[in-house]
């Protein structure tokens, strides 16, 4: 356990990653008197408000010393932090997840394998590495289909629907020919995710199973808890969720991107870290998924995970509003990130808590209409 030291010194945590699930992780270990240092290659990282930021590559030994003086236990907010730089700094202090959960989750070839030996049902898929493949795995999958690089795809990006071979061929050439994968396209009822959490005693808490509406792949609303969801499937989703931290002995947060099909679970992605569909959970949940990461890394005992009403997460994305005042007086509750507008960027959420589910579908509804959506 990691605690505050006999001089009243409070525990120092390191953030590999500068983005906006780092700097919430701050906020939320603030309350708990935590401290904060993140290091990140990019210099406007939103984590940079917030708490000291390392400006460095994530896989330069300099860098990774120059962060990790006087730090008392590591964690990460992206899977795209290397293998190696984890490893290193495991070598010098408690680094939590540990490395095992990261190569799981950095290559979808690798996910869909671990997965299987899980016994956790996913999409058909098969490997597209060389030309030859193209034929091999479209022949076996079938049309139409989904072309996912095997690395570093997010929001949309380094994946693309193909309708038959010849769209499969162009497909691959606009990822530059880069290792793939080619999954079966699932006809699903809708998108669920579970944010699960684990201690270091080994002790797992799991947040309600939510409902993700996807717009171009990017997250855009989430429901919590999922309406109408079968008691059946949301048992079968902790069971998965509890058996992928067991596995590779994780410690803090996790997150599993699902299908329902046909009155079934499909997994889609594990994401070894905090989650864009745990947002709800800062103002909707009882402990924040944010906060329960900390009190894991750190051996401190887990909070309650229930829901305190029916939530709505919705992402704005691009630019926040101009004016905020109309946002303010729905009573959401918001959340802005301080980065620069972009075009399908993620700058900020707001969330909508109310005992009543209709009546949050309802006000949810009208927050959409100020968003301009």
């Amino acid at each position: 356990m990691i605690d505050v030291s006999a001089d009243g010194r409070a525990p120092v945590v390191g953030v590999l990653g500068g983005g906006q699930l780092g700097r919430m992780l701050a906020l939320a270990g603030f309350r708990l008197g935590l401290r904060f240092r993140a290091v990140d290659p990019a210099a406007d990282s939103p984590f940079a408000d917030v708490g000291p930021l390392i400006v460095g590559a994530w896989d330069d030994p300099r860098t990774l010393d120059e962060f990790a003086r006087g730090v008392d236990v590591v964690t990460w907010e992206t899977e795209n932090v290397p293998v190696a730089a984890v490893e290193f700094l495991g070598a010098r202090l408690p680094v939590r997840p540990g490395a095992a959960s990261l190569l799981n989750a950095q290559d979808r070839a690798a996910e869909k394998r671990f997965l299987a030996g899980l016994g956790i049902r996913t999409a058909r898929w098969s490997t597209v590495e060389e030309t030859r493949d193209l034929a091999l795995a479209g022949g076996e999958i079938g049309f139409p289909a989904i072309l996912k690089t095997r690395r570093l795809g997010y929001d949309g990006r380094g994946q693309a629907r193909v309708e038959d071979a010849q769209a499969l061929d162009r497909a691959w050439a606009t990822m530059d020919r880069v290792p793939c994968v080619l999954e079966e396209f699932v006809r699903f009822r809708r998108e669920l995710s579970i944010v699960a959490v684990r201690g270091l005693d080994g002790e797992c808490r799991f947040y309600p199973v939510v409902e993700n509406d996807h717009i171009g792949g990017i997250l855009h609303r989430t429901r919590a808890p999922a309406p109408d969801l079968a008691p059946a499937l949301a048992g079968r989703a902790i069971e998965m969720a509890a058996s992928v931290l067991a596995a590779v002995d994780h410690v803090g947060t996790l997150a599993i991107e699902l299908f329902e099909s046909d009155g079934d679970l499909l997994a889609n992605e594990i994401a070894p870290r905090v989650h864009n569909s745990g947002h709800w959970t800062i103002d909707g949940a009882v402990t924040s998924q944010f906060e329960n990461h900390l009190r894991a890394i750190l051996g401190w005992p887990l909070g309650e995970t229930a829901a305190r009403g029916h939530s709505v997460m919705i992402n704005i994305l691009g630019a926040p509003p101009s004016d905020l005042r109309p946002l303010a007086r729905t009573s959401t509750a918001i959340h802005l990130y301080g980065k620069r507008p972009r075009e399908r960027r993620k700058v900020g959420h707001v969330t909508i808590v109310d005992p009543h589910p209709t009546r949050a579908a309802d006000r949810a509804d009208d927050v959409e209409r100020l968003l301009g959506g």
